[in-house]
């Protein structure tokens, strides 16, 4: 059991598997990380559900496209530009949404977006996806994950146009010259 200080009230460790798959092809250049799905996430069945995370925002813009709303527009955004999106989690215990409760961890096999796609650079968007693929993954894999700003709101310290040029100049500034 967990205080929250902002409701005042306990809540309780939940144990949750992955919900979705994660999205790649062949032609995926980069794979973007995150630690885990986010309840708004878990609910929508698919990636950065919850409105306030900036990533598909970010996204949009470092490719110098419309910012997608629907889950197809989503998918075919990601799929058209070389981009696989997972997760490093499988299963965990977490409280809500927050990254800082997780425990328990059991992490995804990424052999089969490896093998698919063997060029992939692997990206980690935030501090908690690239600490647990540091200490889960990168042992197994052997291939580096570069740390990106988080998209999360909980990252207020960065703006979305600071956000928007960063991942530009680290993710993408060879994919956007196609």
């Amino acid at each position: 059991m967990v205080w929250d200080v902002f409701r005042g009230e306990a809540m309780d460790y939940e144990s949750v598997i992955h919900p979705f798959a994660p999205i790649y092809d062949e032609r995926s250049r980069v794979l973007i990380l995150g630690s885990f799905p986010s309840v708004k996430s878990r609910e929508q069945a698919f990636f950065y559900g919850h409105p306030q995370n900036r990533f598909w925002k970010v996204i949009a813009s470092v490719m110098g496209q419309a910012v997608p709303v629907t889950i197809e527009q989503k998918r075919t955004l990601l799929l058209n530009n070389g981009i696989a999106v997972w997760d490093v989690i499988s299963s965990c215990e977490i409280v809500g949404s927050s990254d800082s409760s997780i425990r328990n961890v059991k992490v995804n096999d990424l052999s089969e977006i490896i093998s698919a796609a063997p060029e992939i650079r692997i990206f980690a968007n935030g501090t908690k996806a690239h600490e647990l693929y540091q200490k889960y993954i990168f042992p197994k894999t052997g291939h580096e994950a570069v740390k990106l700003p988080s998209t999360s709101p909980a990252n207020a310290a960065w703006s979305l146009e600071k956000l928007c040029e960063t991942w530009k100049r680290m993710l993408f500034g060879d994919l956007t010259n196609k």
